[in-house]
């Protein structure tokens, strides 16, 4: 789904990891991953770090027999999860919460001690069904014996192949049309595709991740008018904005993401990891905005 631009794009650029301040790596030797979601927005992005990395992966879709696949690995990097709070209760604990411990022990079973999570900032305090399936899975996995559990929570991701929000916010700024958000003082954290992956792959190799939570992030916070700008410099059109009320925005529930701040604290996996992000935060929107300029493009783009 993020096309040939987007894998292509990282697997060149990707540095060298010195990930380990401690001066130790789990993995000095290539190793057999299991990578749920491997075609997913963000799956399709890790996959080719981690092959340039030396590493044999092994991908899987949410409706494999993920036990069955997890035979031989030595790591397995979770992805494959409901990312959004439209489906009922029973589906998100179903998938994300029985799911995850179902993978969680199969994992176990078969000698691979490293688990790469990818949860979501939403767990450090959840406000719906969401956030709640995915803290409880991230507890699940302290119960199964034999891990080396790690969860990450990242904010908003962004990068070639986004969906949802932020592939309309580029739509609207392509088009020229007036955004709402000149008014709009909000401090959101943000972590372009490429990072995540790049912290995946810190994570599965480093010693020191080893039970250990970690928020992610691009850097420094921004405005949602900020964003604005600088999508509308990617994409090379001028960010058109209104300055209306704050508070009308609040009166529609999805203006909400888009008004309140939300940031995110990795100095910890920073510290302690030694983990940096290859990509910087401008050279993440021009990713983006090149695929979704070769997405208008292409038929039916």
């Amino acid at each position: 789904p993020t096309g040939s631009f987007c894998t292509h794009q990282i697997a060149a650029q990707h540095r060298a990891i010195e990930c380990d301040a401690h001066g130790t790596l789990l993995m000095t030797d290539p190793v057999r991953i299991l990578v749920t979601g491997a075609t997913g927005f963000i799956g399709a992005a890790l996959v080719p770090v981690l092959r340039a990395r030396g590493h044999e992966v092994v991908p899987a879709a949410r409706d494999e027999d993920w036990g069955s696949r997890v035979a031989g690995c030595g790591a397995v990097v979770h992805l494959a999860n409901i990312a959004h709070a439209s489906a009922d209760a029973a589906m998100l604990h179903s998938v994300n919460v029985d799911g995850t411990r179902r993978l969680a022990e199969h994992a176990a079973e078969a000698g691979a001690r490293r688990f790469v999570y990818l949860s979501s900032i939403k767990a450090a305090a959840p406000d719906d069904i969401y956030g709640e399936s995915k803290l409880a899975a991230e507890a699940t996995l302290a119960e199964v014996h034999g891990l080396e559990p790690v969860i990450l929570r990242p904010p908003l991701v962004y990068g070639p192949g986004v969906r949802a929000n932020f592939l309309a916010l580029m739509g609207a700024i392509d088009r020229g049309l007036p955004l709402p958000f000149a008014r709009i003082r909000n401090r959101r954290s943000l972590i372009y595709v490429g990072n995540l992956a790049d912290a995946i792959v810190c994570c599965i190799e480093a010693a020191a991740a080893a039970g250990r939570t970690y928020g992610l992030s691009d850097g420094a916070p921004v405005s949602t008018p900020d964003l604005c700008r600088a999508l509308g410099k990617a994409l090379g059109r001028p960010a058109r904005m209104l300055a209306l009320a704050p508070a009308l925005l609040e009166l529609a529930p999805p203006m909400k993401r888009l008004t309140r701040s939300l940031e995110v604290d990795d100095a910890p996996i920073r510290r302690e990891l030694g983990w940096t992000p290859p990509f910087t935060f401008e050279e993440g929107l021009r990713a983006t905005a090149q695929w979704y300029r070769t997405r208008e493009r292409a038929p039916g783009g």
